[in-house]
Order: structure tokens, then C-alpha cells, then sequence
């Protein structure tokens, strides 16, 4: 980088985030074009992605997903970082390859434990029993072990679980209905159409579009991928650079947007999980080091959020009992009487659309 490579604020870098990932206004897009704009949406849990369209799109209905996944337009597969994404079914042929080191890598982590084992007549085996029905993993493992009934069935449908595509099939996943987790394998849920051409440099550029301005070290957070560095720098001829606070090197596609830092940012709610939080290595652009760690637990959790000035502000969470939804929220600082009040009008919105069934909805703050 020179002396005269362009410096990008905390605050540039929070409304590029923002503009990126469609939370600085509500967009009049599809459901589907929305989920591949974002390279799909963390589903850890069933019902954050609903939390976090409803966030981003206008007229969102809490239906339309449910639609899309009953359709076998989208699904809910392990993808980047290791984790459960809801992505389009095209995006899970062309991501799911790109993905794979991430789950060989942890296969080769207990490579020892797997010593002696037929791993490829097992995994052949329960390719066989999933595409026959979709089966929850203990089903699986019982299965498993009338064939292998001196095996590890709990290490032996850990690995197959890491070798297959596996589909987390509905109503697993759709809003307001419940269900075992049950999968089959991809292909045997989608079409045997040939998987889209979609390279590492691609998965790169997509990145970008829906985080960027981001670092190598961004990427290969988000992804989960390691050595990414010889594919920004393949790139770079058509990247431009720019440097964060701290000297970092950080890349973007020349006509992405870059909103002055000084634009208007709405109260946003964002759900647990959800990638705004996950998808880079420094999060200072959206959150505190202090506010993460409150949000991260060690269990694996990350709760959900509420955005103040573009910024995560505090946590919340929905409570219902007694035909009442109650919204309640829990600032890490006091919230000025404006953004209260939009936050309360914000929050009776969500609570009408994501529990039109409850009587009452109500909007409770915790003291900061």
C-alpha cells in the first residue's frame, strides 16, 4: 500500500456494511434474491433468518420461506464456517464443493480415531439409508450399528455427516411449524442438474458484495477457508484498496457502495446468529469488543442484537405466554429518547408480523 491509499473509518466501514447487507433501507426484493445477495444466512437455529429478512426486505411475509424451502427452492445445509446455512438451492450445489476442506480438515483432526475404519463403505451405507427416507441422526446410527455393531455409531455418524451433503429437510426450518431434525442427502432432495461453475475467486467476489470493504483475514472468517490470500491477490487488478484505522489492508469492487459515514442508519433488530456479527475477523465496524463479548456465549451462542446509529446498541430476545408477545430488550448503554421511541414502534412492527396470533404485544426495556 502507498502513502496515499484511501483510510476508511469505523463509520464508513459500518454504512458500507450496512448498505451491503441491505439494512440501511428496506429493499423491495424477493425472499430468495435476498438470501443469495448475502451468500446465504446462518440457520444455526430454525427462525433467525425469518428475523433477519424481515429486517431487510419490505412487505416481507414470515410465509414466503417457508414456501421457497417446501418447493426445494431453498434449504438449510452445513456450509461456510462449518455451520448450518439457509442458502438457494443453487447456491448449495455451487457453495457445498468450495466448502468441503473446512469438514475434511475436521475429519483429519481425529484421523486416529477413524484408524481401521471402512469410512468410505460407511459413508456408502448411509448415503444409501438417507436416500431411501430422511432420517434423524439417531435413526441413522442405529441403522449404522446393525451393520457395524462393534463401531463407534456416534464417531461413524459424526463423519458421515462431514462426508455427505446432508439436507435438514421441512418442516425442520419452516416458521411456526416443528419437527425432528431428519436429512437426506442433497442430491437426492434437489435435481441431478450439474452444479453451477462457481470458482474460489467468485466466492471471493460475492463476499465482498454483500460484506466488503473487507481484509483477507475477513474472508477467510466468514468462509471458514484458510490460504485465501493468493486469491484476493489474483483479484487485486480489479479491487480497489483501501486501509483501515489500523493500517490493515482492506479490498472492495470499484463501483460497491461506500455511503458517506454521516448517512441516517435505522434502528435495526438482528437475529441470533445472524452473519453481520460473524462475517469479519475485527468487528469493530458493527460492534465493541466489550459488546461482543457479552453477546458471544461460550456455548456456541450469539444473541440476538438491536442496531442504534448503525452500531449494536444492546440484546433482545421475544417472550410469549398467556396469549402475550412481549418484546424485550436489554441496552449496554441508556438509548436517547428518539431512538427508544423508534425502537418501541420498530418492535410492535416485528411482534405484529413474526406473532400476529398473540392478543397483546408489548415492548419492555431493561435499565442500562
Amino acid at each position: 500500500m502507498t502513502d496515499d491509499t484511501p483510510v476508511l473509518g469505523r463509520r464508513a466501514l459500518n454504512r458500507a456494511l450496512l448498505a451491503r447487507q441491505l439494512l440501511l433501507e428496506r429493499h423491495a426484493m424477493a425472499p430468495l434474491d435476498a438470501i443469495e445477495h448475502l451468500v446465504g444466512m446462518q440457520s444455526q437455529a430454525p427462525n433467525p433468518p425469518y428475523i433477519g429478512l424481515w429486517s431487510r426486505l419490505a412487505d416481507f411475509d414470515f410465509g414466503d420461506v417457508g414456501e421457497l424451502m417446501t418447493a426445494r427452492r431453498a434449504l438449510r445445509i452445513v456450509l461456510m464456517r462449518g455451520t448450518l446455512h439457509l442458502v438457494s438451492a443453487r447456491d448449495a450445489r455451487a457453495l457445498r464443493p468450495l466448502t468441503q476442506p473446512i469438514r475434511d480438515n475436521h475429519l483429519k483432526s481425529r484421523a486416529a480415531d477413524l484408524d481401521g475404519v471402512d469410512l468410505d463403505a460407511v459413508v456408502a451405507e448411509a448415503r444409501r439409508l438417507l436416500a431411501d427416507e430422511p432420517r434423524t441422526d439417531k435413526e441413522l446410527r442405529t441403522l449404522l450399528a446393525e451393520r457395524w455393531p462393534d463401531g463407534d455409531t456416534a464417531l461413524l455418524g459424526w463423519a458421515v455427516r462431514l462426508r455427505l451433503p446432508l439436507v435438514q429437510v421441512p418442516p425442520r426450518g419452516i416458521w411456526g411449524a416443528s419437527g425432528m431434525a431428519r436429512h437426506t442427502t442433497l442430491d437426492t432432495w434437489l435435481d441431478d442438474d450439474a452444479p453451477p461453475d462457481l470458482s474460489l475467486d467468485d466466492l471471493v467476489l460475492r463476499y465482498l458484495r454483500a460484506f466488503g470493504p473487507a481484509s483477507v483475514q475477513d474472508v477467510q472468517q466468514w468462509s471458514g477457508l484458510t490460504r485465501l490470500g493468493e486469491v484476493v491477490e489474483r483479484l487485486t487488478p480489479g479491487l480497489v484498496a483501501f486501509q483501515d484505522e489500523n493500517g490493515r489492508t482492506l479490498y472492495d469492487l470499484p463501483g460497491a457502495p461506500r455511503p458517506d459515514p454521516d448517512s441516517p442508519a435505522p434502528v435495526r433488530f438482528v437475529p441470533d446468529f445472524d452473519n453481520l456479527l460473524l462475517s469479519h475477523a475485527d468487528r469493530a465496524r458493527i460492534v465493541t469488543e466489550e459488546h461482543r463479548r457479552r453477546i458471544f456465549t461460550i456455548n456456541g451462542i450469539i444473541r440476538a442484537t438491536f442496531l442504534v446509529d448503525g452500531f449494536v446498541h444492546g440484546m433482545w430476545k421475544i417472550e410469549k405466554k398467556r396469549g402475550e408477545a412481549v418484546l424485550r430488550l436489554d441496552p449496554f448503554v441508556p438509548v436517547p429518547r428518539p431512538d427508544r421511541t423508534a425502537l418501541e414502534e420498530e418492535g410492535l412492527r416485528l411482534l405484529a408480523a413474526a406473532h400476529p396470533e398473540a392478543k397483546t404485544h408489548r415492548v419492555e426495556f431493561t435499565p442500562a
